[in-house]
């Protein structure tokens, strides 16, 4: 079957219904901590397929079930360009470098803003796929911070939450604004 490439309305139209579906700032649900996976059946595989769909349609690089409405402990994510995407099941960092990188980071639960967050440039962490066999990872650079921004949704943190507050000011009033 040969590929067809889509047109720009096409892609536009899956991206804005893929944003349709995810939890914007100010639903109490990406403020709640997630519970831990405990069943890894088809629904969760399920879950996790339908999460990687949305993170591509919408042009995200990472999506945590909380963003999603699930209050799970599960993530997707695209840590190196060439790569299928990962999903961590109750993923947990064991260990962070000392040294830390502010860069500016989007997040597809605030819109189109951007502000500077510092982040640890490596970091190890456990968790599990979503059939329970453990994972290790050891992400640096880019793939390090996407995980540590997916898990601190985990736990009900965004990234205005780890900005300097006069660039989390700044933010919260473009948002207002409809910027």
């Amino acid at each position: 079957m040969s590929s067809r490439a889509l047109d720009d309305p096409v892609l536009e139209r899956r991206r804005l219904a893929a944003l349709a579906q995810i939890r914007q700032l100010g639903d109490p649900v990406l403020r709640a901590p997630a519970l831990p996976v405990s069943a890894f059946d088809e629904a969760l595989r399920d879950e996790a397929e339908r999460m990687v769909a949305i993170m591509h349609d919408a042009r995200g690089v990472g999506l945590a079930a909380p963003q999603v409405g699930s209050l799970r402990r599960l993530v997707v994510a695209m840590l190196g360009e060439d790569e299928e995407p990962t999903v961590l099941c109750n993923p947990e960092i064991v260990w962070r470098s000392e040294e830390e990188e502010d860069d500016y980071e989007g997040c597809l639960s605030i819109g189109e803003i951007s502000v500077e967050v510092p982040r640890a440039v490596a970091v190890r962490l456990r968790a599990q796929d979503v059939h329970g066999r453990p994972v290790e990872l050891e992400p640096e650079g880019f793939a390090a911070r996407v995980v540590q921004h997916e898990l601190d949704h985990l736990d009900g943190v965004l990234i205005l939450d780890r900005t300097a507050p006069e660039q989390r000011r700044e933010a919260l009033r473009a948002l207002r604004n409809g910027g």
